[in-house]
């Protein structure tokens, strides 16, 4: 059940991302992610009254998890603003590998021949990509937009074995799922306000302009659902967070059909094969199921 629930999220994932990318095309950043945090915090606004809060004690580890998070999502907002989807969904699911060596340090988890196949199948594909993304120019050791992808692909294997951290009863804190959700984009919300007030309201007029985008609204409802089932999946018993984290980034193979189609990106042939060994990948995780 756990890992039906992963890739669930992968494939709302991948409808974050395009929406996302829609949204930033010649748009401002601090104000499209405010409003994501914003219409996040609404959403599970009522849900908020059938959790239990839990008071500092448990709040300060959802507010540390708020700026993990933020922190991530600022750096991988302004990396897709000016990259192609095409290459970014794939740089970001480098963060697999990340949570692959903490969950197997940290909570020592054991993946079975199956999935070590697949983990290690991701390893090349992703690899791969740069290739793709030197056809268009891009240069991964210098391209600072490319940092900005990486930063984001690194604060976010961080915050996911956070999670598990948070939520797992054996060797963590075992918090209520709902109660991480609620508060941490509540948390969000209010960091997300300070900045847009303090930071981009004073000297909108000398930057992008922002633009309203129905999009806009459509990232926070595909987050906020794929949110809901990958932090339900890790809840469950037997959940291993680093072949979550690998299936969510799955998400990519929505994002490059979504992309290729809406975006009309170059290299489509010399990326679909890298993709399609990310499927490989994610077909033998399910088989080790």
């Amino acid at each position: 059940m756990w890992l039906v629930l992963a890739f669930l999220s992968a494939a709302l994932l991948g409808f974050y991302d395009v929406c996302k990318k829609y949204s930033l095309r010649g748009n401002a950043v601090i104000p499209i992610l405010f409003l994501n945090t914003l219409f996040c915090s609404i959403i599970f606004l009522p849900l908020a009254f059938q959790t239990p809060f839990g008071g500092w004690e448990v709040q300060r580890y959802i507010l540390l998890k708020a700026c993990i998070v933020l922190s991530s999502w600022l750096l991988g907002y302004i990396g897709i603003k000016h990259l192609p989807i095409t290459i970014v969904g794939p740089i970001n699911a480098t963060r697999p590998m990340l949570v692959l060596l903490g969950a197997l340090l940290i909570f020592g988890e054991r993946l079975n021949l199956w999935q070590w196949a697949g983990v290690m199948l991701a390893i090349l594909s992703f690899c791969l990509l740069s290739r793709s993304g030197k056809k268009e120019g891009i240069d991964f050791r210098h391209n600072r937009w490319i940092f900005c992808i990486a930063g984001a692909a690194i604060l976010g294997a961080i915050s996911g074995l956070y999670d598990k951290y948070l939520m797992t009863t054996e060797g963590g804190l075992g918090l209520p799922r709902l109660t991480v959700q609620c508060w941490y984009n509540f948390y969000q919300a209010g960091i997300m306000g300070v900045i847009l007030l303090m930071l981009w309201w004073p000297g909108r007029k000398k930057s992008t302009p922002f633009q309203w985008r129905w999009s806009i609204l459509l990232i926070s409802i595909f987050l906020s659902l794929a949110d809901y089932a990958y932090f339900y999946s890790l809840s469950l018993d037997g959940a291993l967070i680093s072949v979550v984290s690998m299936v969510r980034r799955s998400s990519v193979l929505v994002s490059f059909l979504l992309g290729a189609l809406l975006f009309q990106e170059k290299n489509l042939q010399s990326k679909a094969i890298d993709l399609a060994l990310v499927l490989l990948s994610m077909f033998l995780l399910w088989l080790g199921q």
